[in-house]
């Protein structure tokens, strides 16, 4: 008798040992199946932000060389303008000048028109 509940004791025991390990089994089974979903998770999360960090570095680039061209060519406008007006204070200088010479020649037309009929009036008398 004490053999047989000894033998009782050992299956279940056995029993019990099985089931324990089988619960260990699925344990650890559903714990690396968390730990992989969850890494998984964390994964789209980092691999999304880097893709977005990469395309920002893209229109970050892309942003600095229309900068630079855009500068370049603001550089190029304003240089234009300056010449532009340069060019209209000399047509400005060129027709103060031409009034002051069309001022000098008519004055000098009537002096030579005084002259002229100062000298036409004595002979005629």
């Amino acid at each position: 008798m004490l053999s047989r509940l000894l033998k009782e004791h050992q299956a279940k025991q056995s029993e019990r040992k099985e089931l324990q390990d089988r619960r260990r089994r699925e344990a650890i089974a559903a714990a690396t199946s968390l730990t992989e979903a969850l890494v998984d998770h964390l994964n789209v999360g980092v691999a999304q932000a880097y893709v977005n960090q990469r395309k920002l570095d893209h229109e970050v680039k892309t942003l600095q060389i229309q900068a630079a061209q855009f500068a370049k060519q603001t550089g190029q406008w304003i240089s234009m303008v300056e010449n532009f007006n340069q060019a209209l204070k000399e047509i400005g200088d060129v027709e103060n000048w031409a009034r002051s010479i069309e001022m000098d020649m008519r004055t000098i037309a009537t002096a030579l028109e005084y002259v002229h009929k100062g000298q036409l009036q004595p002979s005629t008398s």
